[in-house]
């Protein structure tokens, strides 16, 4: 307690409505500092927020070589949250079956798909993915640069499909804020075994803010409030 972190998450639950009482939530938890720091804000404000809910986490394993899971085991078990691992072979179907050129679209669907039937089946009503701040602003530019249209994702989203609420408790923090706390709790990280992790069309937005912001110090402020302004959607 007592992070700046637990303090955007509360207000973001707050301003809408995320978390309310007897939830069962999913927690999509990758490995990265944004999936361990959002596991383990949420399992801290679970003591003190006045909403009483549960929380499950659960790892969608792609597949690759290499993915040594035993230190989201390890911090599961300190804050005592089950843990859930979800064997698939999403990495053999997007690089070796599909071949596919531009493989990050097809893999978030199906690793999105695969924690969602997994939420339902454990009961769970709701998913929290890791999403923070950044992100918010990154996708917006790529839809902006990409697609031509004013969007992102939402805060708040209804699965009609899955009957799931899916949530991003982290999406007042910027990246800076999640490093602060992931190294005040000095909580583990899993490196991404993805082969195009850091390859993407997204790092390319990420340096062009970050040489706007040299600039402009307020520019990522001003483009989530813009977004938040216009309710572009549903911020």
């Amino acid at each position: 307690m007592g992070s700046v972190v637990t303090g955007q998450m509360r207000n973001f639950i707050k301003d809408y409505n995320a978390i309310s009482s007897s939830d069962i939530i999913a927690v999509g938890v990758s490995g990265g500092k944004d999936s361990m720091v959002m596991l383990h804000a949420l399992a801290d404000i679970q003591n003190y927020l006045d909403i009483p809910f549960e929380l499950k986490a659960f790892t969608v394993d792609l597949g690759f070589n290499g993915f040594d899971l035993s230190s989201i085991k390890q911090l599961c078990e300190e804050i005592n949250v089950p843990y859930e691992i979800i064997e698939t072979k999403i990495g053999k179907i997007v690089f070796d079956a599909r071949k596919e050129s531009n493989p990050c679209s097809l893999c978030a669907n199906m690793r999105r798909g695969a924690l969602n039937n997994a939420a339902k089946d454990a009961g769970c009503n709701k998913v929290a993915l890791g999403h923070n701040k950044d992100d918010v602003i990154e996708t917006y530019l790529m839809s902006l640069f990409y697609e031509g249209r004013f969007n992102t994702f939402s805060p708040v989203t209804y699965l009609s499909k899955k009957d799931l609420h899916v949530i991003r408790p982290l999406s007042y923090s910027y990246n800076k804020d999640v490093r602060y706390y992931r190294n005040l709790f000095n909580l583990p990280t899993v490196e991404n075994p993805c082969p195009v992790s850091g390859n993407t069309s997204r790092e390319g937005i990420r340096e062009f803010i970050c040489s706007q912001s040299r600039q402009n110090k307020h520019f990522r402020a001003n483009i989530f409030g813009a977004i938040a302004r216009n309710h572009v959607s549903g911020w």
